[in-house]
């Protein structure tokens, strides 16, 4: 999604957040490796993906007039992100992410 190739910028993140998945905790098609600001993003709600694995920027982050989100976030709509060899993401979980954690315009703020 960002590009980054250091590791040490790099996150082991969760689709579906730890928190609310017990069973799919260590599961590997529960995971994404994203950049610590995406990461948070994606916890956040602020973005997620499509079935097709195309980045969805929330409506919420479309509004700001920030400078760095106009720059660095809002150019990722409709990114295909970069998928890894072993351990697909699960359509399910990314499924339970759009509908559960995103924050789009169904969602009252």
């Amino acid at each position: 999604m960002s590009g980054v190739a250091e590791p040490r910028l790099l996150i082991a993140s969760h689709i579906v957040p730890w928190s609310k998945d017990k069973l799919n905790r260590l599961n590997p098609s529960n995971g994404l490796c994203l950049s610590a600001l995406h990461d948070r993003a994606f916890d956040q709600g602020l973005i997620t993906l499509n079935d097709d694995f195309k980045i969805i920027i929330s409506d919420k982050l479309k509004r700001q007039e920030d400078t760095f989100i106009k720059s660095v976030l809002l150019p990722l709509e409709g990114v295909t992100i970069e998928l890894p060899e072993r351990f697909t993401p699960s359509l399910s979980f990314i499924s339970r992410h759009r509908n559960e954690e995103f924050i789009d315009s169904r969602t009252v703020e």
